[in-house]
């Protein structure tokens, strides 16, 4: 089974790293966890869950533990929380599901399926880097469900049978209109990048399959959590 080690840190993601980095699990501690003194962790768990996610070693990426987790926000002095892992995680975990998911309507019909699917080669976060579609989105408040500037921004490389196609994948959080004030949600906005003839193809192909309704436009992705008082 591949591992995936937490304390990313400074150093570049290696193969064995999980698509999410530290920063941004530090951002989840800020707004799921509910704070207080800093405990113990003998009490967490020490299960790792199996993405969906595969690697290029026929492997698939795992994701960590509760214990890796405040392990990893302890080195890196983030004040965790030992009960807020058994929020925090789960999102994590749900987020690059969804992250995948995403890339995945992508690449649908593209041709991965002849050697084996498609896979995630590498990923790098880029937390202060705001790609120009993010920048725009946010200088016009036109961010879906009232979300501000995103707190992070991810680059995946996925392998398609030999053909390499980065994603941009921007985290935006925020909270849902409605009457409850509590909801804090996720919306993740993944696209290829316009940085070669395949990802501009895909591109210009989304943009003329909304135009005439030959996409199926899934609804935004997000993850919805009551946030605690």
């Amino acid at each position: 089974m591949s591992k995936c080690p937490v304390d990313h840190g400074k150093q570049p993601p290696s193969e064995s790293s999980c698509p999410v980095d530290q920063n941004t699990r530090s951002t989840w501690s800020t707004l799921f966890g509910k704070g207080g003194p800093p405990s113990n962790p003998s009490s967490l768990s020490t299960d790792r869950e199996v993405s969906s996610i595969p690697r290029t070693d026929n492997e698939n990426w795992v994701y960590p533990s509760e214990v890796q987790f405040f392990a990893a926000m302890a080195r890196k002095n983030h004040n965790p929380h030992g009960p807020d892992m058994k929020t925090i995680v789960p999102i994590h975990n749900a987020v690059n599901e969804r992250a995948w998911s995403e890339v995945m309507k992508w690449e649908a019909g593209r041709g991965g399926d002849r050697c084996g699917g498609v896979k995630l080669v590498n990923f790098k976060g880029r937390p202060n880097d705001m790609t120009p579609k993010a920048r725009v989105m946010s200088l016009l408040g036109s961010v879906p469900l009232r979300y501000s500037a995103p707190f992070d921004r991810h680059d995946w490389i996925i392998d398609r049978c030999g053909t390499r196609i980065r994603y941009v994948i921007d985290f935006y959080t925020g909270r849902s209109a409605g009457a409850s004030s509590n909801n804090v949600s996720f919306y993740l906005d993944v696209r290829p990048a316009l940085d070669n003839w395949e990802g501009v193809r895909m591109r210009v192909e989304n943009v003329i399959g909304d135009l005439f309704g030959l996409r199926d436009n899934g609804s935004p992705a997000s993850q919805s959590q009551p946030r605690s008082q």
